[in-house]
């Protein structure tokens, strides 16, 4: 049923594949963005659903550090207590706006972890990822609009 799902490109597809991309799960919505776009959906609602999709899965990783990023650093990952204070004063010094890099692939999902654990501002957490996330789904539309055009 997923495959079917996936197979039949719509906002909604978009949605959730973007959604679920921006999770710790290991997926990609830019193939989708990008069949979308070459089909001839329209591009601003075709980067306003990705972005938005994209946005609430890192919100997801956000809230998920705020409720259990504790006890996944220290049980699961083994971080050691210098490490994370590390961590910590690293992040606090810069990591504000590597949240603008929150759309990257690997370091991208931890980021908004971190920004849960370390209980960012909401408010900036979510204006620096969707600046970012924004960004990326722009920079591929422009690509791909440009390479088909």
């Amino acid at each position: 049923m997923l495959h079917d799902w996936l197979n039949q490109p719509g906002y909604v597809a978009l949605f959730f594949m973007s959604l679920l991309a921006s999770t710790l799960l290991p997926l990609g919505s830019e193939w989708l963005l990008v069949m979308m776009l070459v089909s001839g959906y329209d591009p601003i609602w075709t980067v306003a659903t990705a972005t938005v999709g994209n946005y609430l899965g890192a919100l997801v990783t956000y809230l998920i550090g705020m409720a259990g990023g504790v006890w996944l650093i220290e049980k699961v990952m083994r971080v050691s207590p210098q490490q994370q204070e590390r961590a910590k004063n690293y992040y606090q010094r810069f990591g504000v706006y590597s949240l603008l890099f929150s759309w990257l692939p690997i370091v991208g999902d931890p980021l908004c972890l971190a920004g849960g654990v370390l209980r960012t501002n909401f408010w900036i957490f979510s204006l620096l990822v969707a600046v970012g996330k924004l960004a990326r789904y722009t920079v591929t539309a422009v690509i791909t609009l440009t390479a088909v055009g």
